[in-house]
């Protein structure tokens, strides 16, 4: 049995397993996260000591970030969120009237990975590959959709509703660096165990740091490969993305200044890499074995319940810790409020039109949370 760590993300008496959408924060982030506010107030916001300060903290961040994704620094821009990533890329590629984008499932897809692709309908062809009901697809079907306008494919690496794992490496070997490939990694940095941007064969991928990574709201992380980013226009400019040359001519920097305009979520980047680094000291393969059994547990235990219907794949390597599922006869938003009101925090998401429960744990929970939830369901 691995280490219980939960004594050191406080959360008062409450099972807390809806780590998809936002994680709790180590004590230790909070703690990082505090003392940088001293520190930076104490110091003089706008002066030449706390501009020193910034700048360790945001290399800071970018170094370890670049460690987990096996990147250079520079290739990590610091954002907002997944979203913000993600429409870096939608509104920043060159399109004609001829062009065509590949995304996956439509509806089924996040909102995030689905919104910033479906606004180009009108301007360009937005193709549409078919799914099963775990959501994966046929590489048949990407190879018969790309064509010579094919100017994107974009996907979810993980899906946040089945916890199906897509295989992104025989996705991307497909595509023989034919066309970009952007993927949206919200659910799988952090969870899943270490990640390769060279071996995941991607342009652009977009995460945040609030989800699977621990940090705090308001971080995101977009990588965007060093030769792909003469591909993107940066659809915000300011001070720090460009600079002004003879005859007023706009020049926009090199990455990662030519995506970050405007100040950043200073407090929240030490916090994040706060996070990422009681991530890494616990193991990132170690957070997916224990990730992987907290998952399964949960899942055989609700198979031994009448009427509990499971969704994703039954082969555990090919899901995230996502457990999905719905009780016949049961209203699914019903049953997480009255769940919460035993202090166990899920969720309710949706596959398609089908309203589900989901529950995401993580690392910091333990064998105990998963059976005390389980025995509350069998209460209903």
């Amino acid at each position: 049995m691995s280490k219980d760590i939960s004594a050191d993300f406080p959360v008062s008496n409450k099972i807390y397993l809806n780590n998809a959408s936002v994680s709790l924060m180590p004590s230790q982030s909070i703690s990082a996260m505090n003392d940088f506010l001293i520190s930076y107030n104490s110091l003089g916001p706008d002066s030449s000591d706390s501009a020193c300060l910034i700048e360790e903290k945001l290399n800071n961040v970018r170094k370890i970030i670049a460690k987990i994704i096996c990147c250079k620094s520079e290739e990590v821009i610091l954002t907002q969120s997944t979203t913000d990533g993600i429409n870096i890329v939608a509104n920043g590629l060159s399109f004609d009237d001829s062009s065509n984008i590949i995304i996956r499932g439509m509806t089924h897809e996040h909102h995030s990975n689905f919104y910033p692709w479906i606004k180009l309908k009108n301007k360009i062809s937005v193709r549409n590959l078919p799914i099963d009901s775990n959501g994966f697809f046929k590489l048949d079907d990407l190879k018969s959709n790309v064509d010579n306008n094919t100017k994107l494919l974009a996907i979810s690496h993980a899906l946040y509703n089945t916890g199906s794992i897509l295989p992104v490496e025989k996705i991307s070997a497909s595509l023989k660096k034919e066309i970009p490939f952007f993927i949206d990694s919200a659910q799988t940095i952090g969870c899943i165990g270490t990640h390769d941007v060279s071996k995941l064969g991607c342009d652009f991928m977009s995460f945040n740091g609030s989800k699977w990574l621990c940090g705090p709201m308001g971080t995101g992380l977009f990588y965007c490969k060093k030769e792909s980013s003469e591909l993107l226009e940066p659809k915000t400019v300011g001070g720090e993305s460009a600079i002004i040359e003879n005859d007023n001519n706009l020049i926009f920097k090199d990455i990662p200044e030519k995506f970050q305009t405007g100040f950043r979520n200073y407090v929240g980047i030490v916090g994040l890499e706060s996070s990422v680094k009681y991530l890494l000291n616990f193991g990132m393969e170690n957070i997916r074995k224990k990730n992987q059994n907290l998952s399964n547990i949960f899942r055989d235990e609700l198979m031994k319940i009448p009427d509990v219907v499971l969704y994703g794949p039954e082969d555990p390597d090919k899901r995230t810790s996502i457990v999905s599922f719905n009780i016949k006869n049961f209203d699914s938003e019903k049953v997480v409020k009255k769940l919460e009101k035993q202090n166990i925090i899920l969720a309710v998401r949706e596959i398609m039109e089908k309203k589900i429960i989901r529950v995401s744990p993580h690392f910091f929970n333990n064998e105990s949370d998963m059976l005390k939830v389980i025995d509350e369901i069998k209460k209903l």
